[in-house]
């Protein structure tokens, strides 16, 4: 990745640092250009930023340093809205709110409002197809948090793609899953990077998604390392991202 040329560069973070305490850094002097078509893996431990860095490039915080540029989109509008699908944690959203799968996913269309929108004919067909295509076609009408771990991972991924974006974000997308679901989530991923999606992901599970992954960021506060799995998920490597002695 240190060879591609810069037309190639879909997505460039350059000395960003954040917190969310003005004492306490989280992350401190970020710098990573990310390829288009690039599946990359951020790897670290608990606290070292990996969620944090998620949201400072869909843009929910502003970094207090640094720069955040997004270029060379083959869509040239509405780049914030339509360039980005982000999945948080299935484990940070509150279950109380009574809401089916359809609806839960019709907010991908509705650009972060907190109303939902009018699914007209051709968006309700587009959601159905995306369900269909993900394999929870069968839970359409269902309440979300009736929904198994594995069948609410696929849910939050098809709102992320419901808008056909660019470059997709997922935080913890595999986490809780069994290795059956763990290994068909991440083979629709793979999938969807093959067909030229760019895909960044958080994980905190190195055998069983990271050594699986193209490229790893090792992170912990600042990144550690990059590279193949192979090369990057070395002893000393993962010792000093890990803080281990």
């Amino acid at each position: 990745m240190n060879d591609i040329k810069p037309s190639e560069i879909i997505l460039t973070l350059k000395n960003i640092s954040f917190g969310y305490n003005y004492h306490l850094p989280v992350i401190d002097g970020i710098t990573l250009d990310i390829p288009r078509g690039s599946f990359i893996g951020l790897l670290g431990p608990s606290g070292s930023g990996k969620s944090t860095l998620l949201k400072l490039i869909v843009g929910l915080y502003r970094p207090w340093d640094g720069i955040i540029k997004f270029e060379n989109f083959s869509n040239k509008k509405n780049k914030k809205s339509t360039i980005i699908g982000y999945s948080p944690q299935v484990e940070s959203i509150e279950w109380d709110f009574p809401v089916t799968v359809r609806e839960f996913v019709s907010m991908g269309l509705w650009n972060r409002s907190g109303f939902f929108p009018w699914v007209n004919k051709i968006s309700r067909i587009q959601i159905d197809n995306l369900l269909h295509e993900l394999g929870i076609y069968d839970y359409t009408d269902r309440h979300i948090k009736e929904l198994a771990g594995g069948e609410q991972k696929r849910v939050f991924l098809a709102r992320a793609l419901i808008h056909n974006p660019e470059i997709l974000v997922l935080d913890e997308p595999t986490s809780g899953l069994d290795k059956t679901n763990r290994e068909n989530f991440l083979q629709i991923l793979r999938d969807l990077n093959l067909k030229g999606m760019t895909i960044i992901m958080t994980t905190h599970d190195i055998d069983g998604v990271a050594k699986k992954l193209p490229w790893i960021v090792c992170l912990n506060k600042n990144i550690i390392s990059q590279g193949e799995p192979t090369s990057t998920l070395s002893d000393n490597i993962l010792y000093r991202t890990y803080d281990l002695k």
